[in-house]
């Protein structure tokens, strides 16, 4: 019995013991203060060790704070020359915008004075040549061509003497052009023109008139003729030539 109860406690099944040591805690206070010292030891080396030669921590600082002033300086020079681009640039598109302007003035102002060029020329035309003159005449005969086969006309037609009475007739314009290497006449109105009023005249003293006429394509406009017809009787004519 002695026997098994000496194997048991040697054998695997026996039971295990564990034996902690307890430390005096000033012994532990004095490892772990050895400890920490060891790391910042460490830490401090690599730190050292990671450094840039030459180029101490004090210079460092220094040079960085210079290094900012400097990029704080040249940022605001930026700032600044970019604000004066922008206000340059603002004030070009203000010329461009002033010049464009200008521009329709100028255009403005030239279609006025061609404009009072014509109406001087008109109450010029108004003037009576003779005053004791008598019967319908005309004064004033303009034409221009604005396209390849169409042809602006002015007229302006007058009665003499006191005017007692209004006149009432016609007007007739004939166009001579070159179409196909001959000349030709086209008279206005056209027997099937479908404006006949656009032809009629009826006044006291004085009546203007203009108008476009329209040429078959290819004709070449070389005169127009203005006629005054009073009962189918031809009582003032004009021409103009292109």
């Amino acid at each position: 019995m002695k026997l098994k109860l000496w194997w048991r406690r040697l054998s695997i099944s026996s039971p295990h013991m564990t034996i902690k040591t307890q430390l005096p805690w000033p012994l532990r206070a004095l490892m772990f203060c050895a400890g920490l010292g060891v790391l910042l030891f460490v830490g401090n080396l690599f730190y050292e060790q990671g450094r840039v030669p030459g180029f101490p921590m004090a210079d460092g600082k220094e040079q960085i704070e210079q290094l900012k002033e400097q990029v704080q300086k040249l940022t605001a020079e930026r700032d600044q020359y970019s604000t004066t681009a922008n206000a340059a640039e603002t004030k070009q598109t203000m010329d461009r915008s002033e010049q464009q302007q200008l521009a329709v003035q100028v255009k403005a102002l030239e279609g006025e004075n061609v404009k009072l060029k014509e109406d001087l020329a008109f109450f010029e035309s108004l003037l009576p040549v003779d005053a004791n003159a008598q019967g319908v005449s005309i004064r004033r005969l303009k034409s221009e061509i604005v396209a390849p086969n169409q042809l602006h006309y002015q007229l302006l037609v007058m009665q003499g003497g006191k005017g007692d009475h209004d006149f009432v007739g016609n007007l007739q314009l004939n166009v001579t052009v070159i179409q196909g290497g001959k000349s030709a006449m086209i008279a206005f109105p056209e027997p099937t023109s479908t404006e006949p009023q656009k032809y009629k005249l009826a006044f006291k003293h004085y009546q203007r008139v203009d108008g476009i006429l329209t040429v078959p394509d290819g004709a070449v406009i070389k005169a127009v003729q203005a006629r005054i017809l009073d009962k189918g009787q031809i009582r003032a004519q004009m021409s103009a030539y292109m």
